[in-house]
């Protein structure tokens, strides 16, 4: 994916937690939670579990994709997490070229 078309979200997942695991589990089973998330044509960057928050996602994909992954987190995600959804952007060449220059 060429870097001037695409764009980055950060999917931040938090588990219900007056639920056990296995429930939550067997709720996101029902819903197709992995066939449907992330939808084809995103590349994740990373997912991470932060203990106590829940999970963090970061996609990549190209523009017109958007819509896609907010379908494909209202389809399969509602219910067993709270989903918060932000624009992201690598800021790690930037702090690197920043902290040559301190």
């Amino acid at each position: 994916m060429s870097e001037t078309s695409t764009m980055m979200l950060t999917i931040l997942l938090r588990h219900d937690q007056s639920r056990t695991v296995g429930q939550l589990q067997e709720q996101l089973n029902e819903q197709n939670w992995l066939g449907a998330f992330p939808p084809e044509g995103t590349e994740i960057v990373s997912w991470v579990i932060a203990m106590g928050l829940g999970q963090i996602v970061t996609l990549r994909f190209p523009a017109e994709k958007l819509r896609d992954v907010n379908r494909s987190i209202e389809s399969s995600a509602w219910g067993a997490f709270r989903s918060e959804m932000y624009a992201t952007y690598d800021f790690l060449p930037i702090a690197l070229q920043q902290r040559k220059m301190a």
